[in-house]
């Protein structure tokens, strides 16, 4: 019986059921398998993939909306992989457009690797930003961030969600409620009672990504990713916005080192929604 040709494999949605297909594939093409985050990013978005007959996934990506479930106002795409074996044969730009095809009028983003991003141009992504990863042991010492921060508790919830709401521009909800079980550590900024930014930080590999962050000013920033940083021996490794050229600077005498720059691309929107100045990190690039 002939293998079926790669423009004939159907599109499907992915589960939970698929999470260790989903590592694989990362693995194959040299990433992390990252398990930790592929099932956090099926169970809070929606996956699509596309079966090898031989076994396995010939290739995979998650969407995330974001606002209200019946009309999202946006929609983020990450982990569009396709295995080794089935690169340069048109895969990611057909899941790519069944997406979009799929996700209608809601604005979608992403962030593109300098290797992704002539397919997403191709698509009618726009650049509209950019993010600098930067990764490292973090050093404490200098003058210490006067901005107070505290573990998050669970009445902290509704404070943090009003925030995020008004930062991130849309309703994320579905994501935020997610943290505490997600990340290793959730904190945030106080001042006279008030919580006046939060940051997460969870595990993945042999490093603790800084991601939410979210925070009044660059002092608050500064505060959550010292306050996080003294509670773990792993690495720190973040995804700011290049703009918060401040917090880079500061992050790069403390340990952290450029590792790489994505670009923020948009489709059906010029710019993303939110307050981009209170808005220093993604949760993860793959999600926004």
């Amino acid at each position: 019986m002939p293998t079926p040709s790669l423009a004939s494999l159907p599109i499907r949605r992915l589960t939970l059921r698929d999470l260790a297909a989903c590592a694989d594939l990362s693995e194959d093409r040299g990433w992390p398998r990252e398990e930790h985050k592929w099932g956090f990013l099926l169970t809070a978005g929606k996956g699509y993939g596309i079966d090898d007959p031989d076994g396995g996934l010939v290739s995979a990506c998650v969407v995330t909306e974001y606002g209200p479930q019946e009309r999202p106002a946006l929609a983020a795409i990450g982990m569009v992989l396709v295995a080794e074996r089935h690169t340069r044969r048109g895969v990611a730009r057909r899941l790519m457009r069944h997406v979009v095809s799929a996700m209608g009028t809601t604005p979608l983003t992403l962030h593109a690797t300098p290797y992704g991003r002539p397919l997403y141009e191709e698509l009618g992504f726009k650049v509209t930003g950019r993010a600098e990863m930067v990764c490292g042991h973090f050093t404490s010492g200098g003058p210490q961030p006067a901005v107070a921060t505290r573990a998050a508790t669970a009445e902290d919830l509704t404070a943090i969600l009003r925030l995020d709401e008004q930062v991130f521009g849309t309703d994320r909800t579905h994501i935020v409620t997610r943290l505490p079980a997600f990340a290793d550590q959730l904190r945030v900024a106080e001042e006279d009672g008030r919580i006046i930014g939060y940051a997460a930080a969870w595990p993945n590999m042999d490093t603790h990504v800084v991601g939410p962050l979210i925070a009044r000013d660059t002092s608050a920033a500064q505060a959550l990713i010292t306050a996080l940083a003294a509670h773990t021996d792993r690495p720190l490794r973040t995804d700011i916005d290049v703009r918060h050229t401040e917090l880079l600077a500061w992050a790069k005498e403390h340990g952290l080192a450029s590792v790489a720059f994505n670009s923020v691309m948009s489709y059906g929107i010029t710019e993303l929604p939110g307050d981009w100045s209170r808005r220093f990190a993604p949760v993860t690039v793959a999600a926004g």
